[in-house]
């Protein structure tokens, strides 16, 4: 199997099912893995130099997040998502997005503490500046936490959790098409900031408004890409 990214970062002891998973789910998110490719526990214990069973263990919950598919005899494969995948997903995240502002207009909004608008913010500069810039990398990374840690302000974990496994799977089949282009600075949606003052506002119609054309504007721009890639 050839390695996955390049040589593996040895790994601690501690926690090593969810260090294992962690690090497959940036290769895949960074289109390192790509999708279709097949490997086994042995394969991937052999690279991280550690035992079958925390392997097994992390593979099991990517294939439960809909990153990999457990092939019977064969061991897993990084699922492929299609274009009708990706509208679904997209479609997802718009009904997951409203049950969150839900959530927080039913807190009327005066529980949001001012520490977690302040991560959330510098998250959402740096989002802004990796979409500017055109770091996608970085900007998969720094959305995804932005994302994470506004919808925790809700403090509904089942909320969170759902938002960050659609968000995940849409980046895994946006990243192959934006990585065709010969320069992807200031292609993707880059309005976190705005995003921030909304809801630190207490604007949830702006807020919802920016959602959506966060969800417009991703949904557009991948699928205009998508069939020069077919």
């Amino acid at each position: 199997m050839p390695e996955v990214g390049g040589p593996a970062t040895p790994l601690r002891r501690s926690s090593l099912r969810q260090q294992i998973a962690d690090a497959l789910r940036d290769e895949i998110l960074t289109g390192r893995l790509q999708a279709g490719r097949h490997f086994t526990v042995k394969e991937i214990a052999e690279l991280y130099g550690v035992s079958a069973t925390p392997v097994r263990e992390a593979l099991v919950d990517l294939a439960a997040q809909g990153l990999l598919e457990v092939e019977q005899h064969r061991g897993f494969q990084v699922r492929r998502l299609t274009a009708a995948d990706f509208r679904s997903l997209t479609e997802a995240r718009v009904f997951i997005v409203e049950a969150f502002f839900r959530e927080l207009a039913g807190q009327g909004m005066g529980a949001v503490p001012g520490d977690a608008l302040a991560s959330v913010r510098r998250r959402a500069e740096a989002a802004a500046r990796a979409a500017q810039s055109g770091s996608l990398d970085v900007l998969v990374g720094c959305d995804l936490r932005f994302w994470r840690e506004l919808s925790a302000i809700a403090a509904n974990p089942h909320i969170c959790e759902f938002m960050d496994r659609v968000r995940t799977q849409t980046w895994i089949y946006a990243v192959p098409h934006l990585r065709a282009l010969s320069d992807a600075a200031g292609v993707c949606w880059a309005g976190h900031v705005a995003l921030v003052d909304a809801v630190a506002a207490r604007d949830i119609e702006t807020a919802h408004t920016l959602t959506s054309q966060y969800d417009t504007h991703t949904r557009t721009l991948i699928e205009k890409l998508a069939p020069a890639r077919s």
